[in-house]
């Protein structure tokens, strides 16, 4: 009886394992809203491979019940065990499975699905291998409600213990559409670019030795600054790209009631948001030197003034304050093996995103807005952010803008592919057979 129920419930698996097909399939949507070739195929290559190592486990599961019935086990409950670590690894693949359909299924929404296919073409555009310091990596992007961003990377863990084969990156919908939106993206594509650097790892080695060094008044301070080291390389990278864009959107995004603002916790990886905010301007006015920092940072205090603060706190904003620029400073020059021969600051484009050159190429941009084919995207999100904070455009202006870019981006992509999606296609569909004859 324990036989033929076990052998039951395992080739029932393998009758729903089979079931599962490929998201070239199973997922409508317009070309131009597809992941791009190489996400689509890592996705649907790594599903398959899950499958085949699954039923290759069940299929030996059931061959060892058929040839050695329960005696192949040194008892019942042991063959029962056997099958429930099978069942169990079944699940990790249906969760696996979601994760990449909550990612693709929302594709399928009008308009909605063009614009998150701009967005995966801008996070590529700002991974493009630095200085040729590393390998690129799939992306993919989509839409979640809430304030922040996210990231789950590339070669991390998926459940079951499964390396991501894509950087994975979810978009506040709130941003959607403006030239904040490149700030949160741009970020997160900050942390799978320093994965790939080792940044914080070197980073993090740096400031230890800094720390040694310092004198009593500034060791604080710099152990905070080495503590939250992974949030402020992301920033530097969405920085480096966009410019007062970059800071102009984090300003958007952690803006919150007061309490928010100031809640400092020291064993917090994240910095505060009212210092992270004096960081991106005190490093964006180092990168790109403009009075137009000095305007962000009035405002920012104006807004939020240290006066009504404890002593505590203030004296904590003093110290962080006061080794700003030695730690901006750092933060620029720093090298590494992985680095090479270059510095962090000039693994990105900032001489040719200077504001007086953004602003020379808005004009041209409003000339001739034909031109912006040709641009890279993260500069287009640069060139719009920097007219805004000159208040040379509206948001109006700036969403049909920069929704009329995310259209034209994707559908870019989606004329490229030619023959090359049909063929990605073909294989998914032959391996889906391949797997319903089997689990038939």
């Amino acid at each position: 009886m324990v036989r033929n129920y076990l052998q039951n419930e395992a080739t029932s698996m393998l009758s729903r394992l089979g079931q599962l097909q490929p998201f070239s399939l199973s997922t409508p949507m317009v070309a131009a809203a597809s992941p791009s070739d190489e996400a689509l195929r890592a996705v649907t290559d790594h599903l398959i491979n899950t499958k085949k190592e699954l039923r290759a486990k069940v299929s030996s599961f059931l061959e060892k019940l058929k040839t050695q019935g329960i005696d192949g086990f040194a008892s019942a409950s042991e063959a029962q065990a056997s099958y429930a670590i099978l069942k169990l690894r079944f699940n990790n693949i249906l969760d696996q499975q979601d994760i990449f359909a909550d990612v693709i299924t929302q594709r399928t929404e009008h308009q909605t699905g063009v614009w998150i296919a701009g967005l995966d073409v801008i996070a590529s555009d700002a991974l493009l291998p630095q200085k040729g310091l590393y390998q690129t990596t799939p992306m993919m992007c989509f839409l979640e409600r809430g304030h922040g961003a996210a990231i789950r990377r590339a070669r991390t863990r998926l459940p079951g213990g499964d390396l991501n084969p894509v950087a994975i990156i979810q978009v506040p919908r709130e941003r959607m559409v403006g030239s904040g939106i490149a700030s949160s993206l741009i970020h997160e594509v900050g942390h799978q670019g320093a994965a790939l650097l080792s940044l914080v790892e070197s980073l993090r080695e740096t400031l230890k030795k800094r720390i040694g060094l310092a004198p009593q008044p500034e060791k604080l301070a710099w152990t905070l600054y080495e503590r939250w080291i992974s949030e402020i390389v992301a920033d530097f990278w969405a920085l480096g790209h966009l410019g007062i864009t970059a800071t102009q959107g984090l300003m958007g995004v952690v803006s919150l009631p007061e309490y928010f603002m100031f809640r400092v916790k020291l064993d917090d990886p994240h910095p505060f948001p009212w210092i992270r905010v004096k960081l991106s301007l005190a490093i964006g006015a180092l990168l790109f030197p403009d009075r137009q920092w000095q305007k962000f940072e009035q405002l920012w205090q104006h807004i939020y003034p240290i006066s009504r603060l404890d002593e505590e706190k203030r004296s904590i904003i003093a110290q962080l304050e006061a080794v700003m620029p030695a730690f901006a400073e750092l933060l620029i020059g720093h090298r590494s093996n992985a680095l090479q021969n270059f510095t962090l600051g000039s693994l990105f484009p900032s001489e040719a995103r200077q504001p007086e050159r953004l602003r020379e190429l808005y004009s041209q941009l409003m000339n001739r807005p034909e031109t912006a084919i040709k641009v890279p995207p993260s500069l287009v999100f640069a060139i719009i952010g920097q007219a805004r904070a000159d208040g040379r455009i509206t948001a109006t202006r700036e969403g049909n803008l920069l929704s009329r870019f995310l259209n034209h981006w994707a559908m870019s992509r989606a004329e490229s592919r030619g023959s090359n999606q049909k063929g990605i296609i073909l294989n998914h569909f032959n391996n889906g057979k391949e797997t319903s004859k089997k689990a038939g």
